[in-house]
């Protein structure tokens, strides 16, 4: 896991993915007044240079957001998200991408808190400079499948914890199923969203077979797929569960994923997946 640095996939289709589901999240609930608490298990380093040595390794960027970066026309949950996006640029060329520590302190209000993990030496520390002046912002220097257990229940009871891990350990599925099925004890009303790759039908099923047998209910399944996994070996899409997802969320899916699998798809399997898992 130490070894993993997130620059080197940074505004890859997979952060798009993942962050278009945020953003819906964030934008759903701070439509209420009452304060809420957004914690991300591995949150990274912030924010990244895609002109860096990292990212221009394999140019991931050019399959994610580089395909998106220009487009004016898109369905409200995209162009929300790409608002942020133009915005962490502050500019007309692609320069940078944000992580998801900063698109939930865009998105969060005054009365908000950021909870925000990081144990990797280099990272945390780019992390820390990134949010210094921002009081509403917390980091710690943690295992963030450990330490996120702590944090909750947040004492605004609401809250968003997004579990996002590299998947590169032996038995991280594992790992990440049983972390959520801990947190979802300490904090049954928070809403979880989990990104994970998508690499054969069988690690998915794993996924898909732990949810069923955990003791949760409302668990939405989304899924992308971009290339043909004959063709391109190794990650050909990637997924999110989402625990007591907002009733929003749903349609707002059947809009972006879609044209997501279009503007972003290699090839002509390329597709989504809107699955209710576990009933309410």
């Amino acid at each position: 896991m130490l070894s993993y640095r997130h620059a080197f996939h940074a505004g890859n289709y997979a952060d798009v993915m993942k962050h278009v589901v945020l953003t819906a999240l964030l934008r759903y609930m701070t439509r209420k007044d009452s304060p809420l608490c957004f914690v991300d298990t591995h949150a990274g380093a912030g924010g990244y240079d895609l002109q860096s040595d990292y990212a221009l390794k394999n140019e991931e960027s050019n399959l994610g957001i580089g395909k998106l970066w220009y487009v004016k026309d898109s369905p409200e949950p995209i162009a929300a998200y790409l608002e942020l996006i133009r915005q962490f640029n502050d500019g007309d060329q692609l320069l940078r991408y944000p992580g998801s520590p900063w698109i939930g302190a865009q998105l969060l209000r005054a009365q908000d808190r950021l909870m925000l993990c990081e144990l990797h030496g280099s990272d945390y520390p780019l992390l820390q400079q990134t949010f210094k002046r921002d009081r509403r912002v917390h980091c710690f220097a943690e295992d963030g499948y450990r330490f996120s257990k702590g944090l909750l229940p947040p004492a605004e009871r609401r809250g968003l914890i997004l579990i996002d891990p590299s998947y590169e350990l032996d038995g991280e599925y594992e790992t990440v199923m049983a972390t959520l099925v801990a947190l979802h004890r300490r904090f049954s009303t928070g809403i979880y969203a989990v990104w994970y790759p998508i690499l054969d039908d069988r690690r998915t099923a794993l996924l898909r077979q732990c949810v069923d047998k955990a003791a949760i209910r409302d668990v939405l399944n989304l899924e992308l797929t971009i290339a043909d996994r004959e063709i391109h070996p190794g990650m050909y899409g990637c997924g999110m569960i989402v625990v007591n997802p907002p009733w929003t969320l749903r349609e707002e899916m059947k809009l972006a994923l879609p044209w997501l699998a279009s503007a972003l798809g290699q090839c002509n399997s390329s597709g989504f997946r809107i699955e209710q898992w576990v009933a309410e």
